[in-house]
């Protein structure tokens, strides 16, 4: 009798802009694994060609409609997670990101963080709540060993 074993899924979850960049530099990965991709909604199309892409809010911690705004995209994230099942989330940041990171961790699944390429010497606001939580968090620069002791170095994704 053969054991029928289960794909990883894989999330690739990232901000629109720079982050979501990044983050294409592992698109590669969707040929080794079952994924899709998180982002924001903008107001220009950021849908990698021929992957799953889902849209959620964007979120900036200076406006009055945050909590809102995050709130919206937690049970959004909680209908892609149920909907994809992934086990496990690479993600570049940043805010209205969190709600899947975190929902991938407690349902037993694991979160691989890059801290942003552009933080050389001081850590992203998320990347200090996602350290907490990686399974594997990395930077892109030596010196942030100092800010993320534990963190892995090896070098930019570009």
């Amino acid at each position: 009798m053969r054991v029928k074993t289960k794909k990883k899924k894989l999330c690739l979850a990232a901000s629109s802009g720079g982050h979501y960049e990044q983050l294409m530099m592992l698109k590669p990965l969707l040929d080794e694994y079952d994924g899709f991709v998180l982002t924001e909604r903008m107001a220009y199309a950021a849908d990698a060609k021929g992957i799953r892409t889902y849209h959620i809010m964007q979120v900036n911690r200076e406006e009055k409609s945050c909590i809102f705004r995050m709130t919206i995209n937690a049970f959004m994230s909680l209908y892609i997670f149920f909907k994809e099942r992934p086990t496990f989330v690479i993600c570049t940041g940043v805010l209205s990101m969190i709600p899947m990171c975190l929902l991938v961790k407690l349902f037993g699944g694991k979160l691989i963080y890059i801290e942003s390429f552009a933080k050389v010497t001081s850590p992203t606001k998320t990347g200090r709540l996602m350290y907490r939580f990686a399974d594997r968090f990395y930077i892109q620069w030596s010196q942030m060993k100092e800010v993320y002791p534990d963190a892995i170095y090896l070098g930019g994704i570009y």
